[in-house]
Formats: C-alpha cells, structure tokens, sequence
C-alpha cells in the first residue's frame, strides 16, 4: 500500500477501527471470520483520480457451500464484475480500493459504519445503530422485486394469458413476465421527462398483441395517475379488433388501437412518446422519422430484421470477415442501430442504446433510448463518410433530408 496515497497512520486507524468492531456482527453475520479474513464493505467510493470506478459496491453471496464476494465496478455508464473468495477479496480491497478510495461504507447484522479520508489523510469514522435488522442473504440469485407484483392478479395479464386467475404466472410465460417488467423499467427511468400538468399522447407502432401497449397503460394510468391518450397501431385486423375489445372490457377508455400501416399513419398531429417493438427492417426507420417530426420527448424503440444495411455493405478490406454470412449479417444489424442512433443526436435527442432483455432469450435484444434535448450532438460529416465506405444508404437519412431535417 502506497504512503504517498495513504498513509501508515491512516491504515493503522482503518486497522484498529476494524479490530475493535469485528465482533459486533461480521463474526455472527458471515460465520466467525475476523476482519484480517473479511470486510463487510457496502460501498467504496470517491476516488483521489477521476479516471478510477466512480463508486464500487461489494456484496456476499454463497456459491456450491464457498463464501464468494462480489464486487460491482461503476464506471462511464457501465457495470464489471468481479468475484473472489475470502482471501482474493481482503487483499483486493486492502491492495486495490483502499488506497484509491476516500469512503466506505459497510454493514454488519447490527450497526452500518462510514470511514472517511481527507486529502491528508485524517481519518473520520462514524458508526451508527441500525434501525431494523434484516436476516443475511447469501443466495447468489437474489429474487428480483418486479413493477408489476408477481402473484397478484392483474386483468390484463389474465386476459392475455401470462397470469393465471389466481395471479400465478404460467410457467411458459415466465420470458414474457420478465421481458414486460424489464420495458417498464425503461419507462419509469424516463418518466420524469413526460409532463404530469397535461394529458399525454403516446403511441406503439406494430403493437402486435399489445402485452407492452397495456403494460404502459396500466403502469402511467392505473398505477402513477398519468392522464394518457394511447394508441397502438398494427397491420393485423383481427388482434386489432381483440385488443379494442379488451380494452373495453378493462375500461381502458383512453386506450385505442387502429388498424394501418406505420409509414401513412397521421392519426396525431403531436405525440409525447413513441414506442416501437420489434418494427420489421425500415418499419423502425418510418416510426423514428415520425417521432421527430412529432417532436416527441421520448423514444423507445427495439428494432429487428435489419435487413436493408446487410444488402447493401460492402467493403474491399472487410472482405475476409462479411464473406461469413451470419457475422455479416450481425455487424450489419449493430451499424443499422448505431446510424439511427447517430441520426436522432443530430436531429436533437440524447440517445444510448441499451440492453433490452438477455440475449438468451431474445436475438433481438438492443433497445434505441431517446430523449429530446434540442441540443444537436454528433459529427455528421463522420457519419457520411462510414456510409460511403461501406455503401450504405439508410431509409432513415433519406425521410431526414426530405424533411430537410439532416445536414
């Protein structure tokens, strides 16, 4: 451990604060291990140099009858893992943390304790009772707290037969539980940037049987009293007429699904959100090009079939890998998302592409997150000249620069 970072003195505090604690809880907790064997860290974080982990969060969990600690790295926007055993994550966090970090926190059965270090290395340590004791979880598969509550009856659920009439999910619809909660995790994460003073209109094009349509309007309706005016718009009469029907019967009287394609669509004339799940091939660029015209606040859309950029790439020294069809065809569908996702900056909207469910369940896995800023970002001079060397031109820039939208 480096003085110039931390200092004997500090160490030494850290150490006999540590000792004099260790067996208020740690021993009973996490089976009679002394500090020197395990440190109870909740939280690390502040670092002395802003290119480390902004914050790096710790817990333990029990793997095949072995104590395992798994430590959470937070960093420009993403999340590394690390696992190690007892003695691999003593020394990890005496070698590696300590000395960088000027917080922690952590926790024991009974008291939750802050160690903090100025620039001098003066050390402040702050311990506090906890207020309620919760029993130690060491199971490495924690059970995820869903938005909508498992095994509690919800009709629309019911009707579209994911839950049981008791509230149980079905066995085979347990993908389609998770992959429901894990888009209205996207939703609360950009509901602050909806309006609560006025009524908001959204639309789902190529809703399909509408598990998501009624998810987002159970979830900005029912459960957070958002005033909304929904639609949901596919090709299929039918599933149109169904889900118009369910919707009634729910008393859903702001939610409406019409029967068209994406591209005529002129329903609305202004829309605060628009969604797009699984909109075949160019059918996502129609409905992106549709909400910024619209000048929608926020965007959510998983594209699939991108089967326009793969027609079309080409390039000379990209040869001995798009000669392999299925990696062509990946690298094709990832550029797609990343050329929409450039377009939206430029056309005012911060944009991140995310992971929308595990790729075990779902090739089509990347969802496109865009919020309006009206602050253009992004260098088109860059994206043209990608799309002239690789020979692609996207239906998305060409809607733009009819509409006069692009550079």
């Amino acid at each position: 451990m480096s003085p110039r970072i931390l200092s004997p003195r500090a160490i030494f505090a850290i150490r006999m604060y540590t000792r004099r604690y260790h067996g208020d809880g740690i021993r009973r907790s996490i089976g009679a291990v002394s500090w020197t064997e395990f440190c109870a860290y909740d939280n690390i974080s502040n670092p002395k140099k802003g290119d480390f982990a902004g914050k790096v969060g710790v817990r333990c969990y029990e793997d095949k009858g072995t104590l395992m600690f798994q430590f959470a790295r937070y960093q420009n926007n993403q999340v590394f893992h690390l696992n190690y055993a007892k003695e691999e994550a003593k020394n990890y966090i005496l070698s590696e943390l300590v000395p960088i970090y000027r917080q922690m926190q952590f926790f024991t059965t009974e008291k939750q304790y802050t160690i903090l270090i100025s620039k001098k290395g003066k050390i402040t340590i702050k311990g506090k009772n906890k207020k309620s004791e919760k029993p130690l979880v060491l199971s490495h598969n924690r059970k995820k707290k869903y938005i909508l509550p498992e095994n509690e009856p919800i009709p629309f659920l019911i009707e579209l037969g994911v839950q049981a009439e008791d509230g149980r999910i079905r066995d085979k619809k347990q993908k389609k539980f998770r992959q429901i909660n894990r888009f209205l995790e996207f939703i609360r994460d950009v509901s602050d940037k909806l309006p609560k003073d006025k009524e908001l209109t959204i639309v789902d094009f190529g809703c399909g049987k509408s598990y998501l349509t009624f998810a987002m309007y159970y979830y900005l309706k029912i459960m957070n009293g958002y005033r909304v005016r929904m639609i949901g718009l596919d090709l299929k009469s039918d599933v149109i007429q169904h889900c118009n029907e369910l919707a009634k019967r729910f008393d859903y009287e702001e939610l409406t699904f019409l029967e068209g394609d994406i591209s005529s669509f002129e329903g609305v004339n202004q829309v605060d959100m628009v969604v797009t799940l699984h909109a075949c091939d160019t059918a996502t660029d129609f409905a992106l090009d549709k909400a910024i015209r619209w000048g929608a606040k926020v965007i959510l859309s998983v594209p699939c079939c991108q089967h326009e950029v793969n027609a079309q790439l080409k390039n000379d020294r990209m040869q001995p890998i798009f000669k392999y069809g299925i990696i062509k065809e990946r690298m094709a569908a990832l550029m797609t998302d990343a050329l929409r996702a450039n377009l939206l900056e430029q056309a005012g909207y911060e944009t991140q592409i995310l992971e929308f469910i595990e790729l075990e369940h779902t090739p089509k896995n990347l969802l496109i997150r865009a919020v309006k800023t009206d602050k253009k970002q992004g260098n088109m001079d860059a994206y043209k000249k990608v799309c002239d060397e690789f020979g692609i031109s996207t239906t998305l820039a060409r809607l733009q620069e009819h509409e006069g939208m692009t550079v």
